[in-house]
């Protein structure tokens, strides 16, 4: 080869140097990149444990109707509370179960109508537009016709009055022959819906368990790599999902520290990229 060839062959190779320049600069970016611990729970903890969780958490989920299986909902009213406490928010919507369905066309008519119930109690609560609204979806698995046009409908009345929307739902293979993520599944057939996810896995690995730790994992690491909230552990611990974490309470819950456990205050533990991941603080 002469050496003007061997000089043209080099200089189209990417050069050892500049590999590991690349390979350094993304393990720079991702030890540079921070989570933030947040807790969510169905019953409100109460103005006087707000200090003390707000030691070791940086938002909290808050309840926009009646959180599954509660005859009410206790966090109306403590926006401002909350807010002044110095918490974020991972703002929520409890949505219907599949037996409340019925129908693809009576789906879109909840669907429209619980997101039109959402934004009212949004901005009863004093959140503005623009915020994140998650719509829990308890049940996993493939979702139904029914359940996707539940969704989508409320996904698209949210959008359209200014909000943002969320969908908070399994990350976890469903057990059946089709092993299916619900997040997945409903993302790939979400079309062009602009939906944040807040994934729920609590299967240890990938979950750290009831771990309270300054460095919370990413939510990438949940299973759902476009998921931008983590769910990675609940109270009671699903014996059935998380039988191999080992650092639960002996009771089966997760309790934060700084409050005495016989006050009942168990709580489940989110990862997220932001300290108030539905961008809902006044300021």
């Amino acid at each position: 080869m002469k050496p003007s060839d061997r000089t043209s062959s080099e200089s189209s190779l990417v050069r050892p140097s500049a590999v590991l320049a690349i390979v350094l600069l993304v393990l720079c970016s991702s030890a540079l990149a921070q989570n933030y611990l947040g807790f969510d729970r169905n019953d409100y903890p109460g103005d006087a444990s707000l200090k003390s969780l707000r030691q070791t958490f940086s938002y909290t989920g808050y309840w926009l109707n009646n959180p599954p299986g509660a005859p009410s909902n206790s966090w109306a009213g403590h926006r401002a509370v909350v807010e002044a406490a110095g918490f974020g928010f991972l703002v929520l919507f409890n949505g219907r179960l599949y037996a409340d369905l019925k129908s693809v066309a009576n789906a879109q008519r909840l669907g429209r109508g619980d997101a039109l119930m959402a934004i009212s109690s949004a901005r009863r609560e004093g959140f503005s537009r623009g915020i994140i609204i998650f719509l829990d979806q308890e049940q996993g698995g493939r979702m139904l016709p029914e359940q996707k046009a539940y969704i989508y409908a409320w996904v698209d009345f949210i959008s359209a009055a200014g909000f943002r929307a969320g969908v908070y739902c399994s990350g976890i293979r469903s057990t059946d022959s089709e092993h299916v993520v619900t997040a997945e599944d409903i993302r790939q057939t979400a079309g062009s819906r602009q939906i944040t996810y807040w994934a729920i896995n609590d299967a240890c690995p990938p979950s750290p368990g009831c771990s309270i730790s300054t460095k919370p994992p990413s939510p990438s690491q949940s299973g759902v790599d476009f998921a931008e909230v983590w769910q990675f552990a609940q109270s009671p611990q699903r014996k059935d999902v998380v039988g191999r974490c080992t650092n639960y309470s002996g009771d089966g819950n997760c309790y934060p520290p700084g409050i005495n456990p016989s006050l009942g205050l168990h709580i489940d533990l989110n990862a997220a990229s932001s300290p108030d991941p539905s961008h809902a603080r006044s300021r």
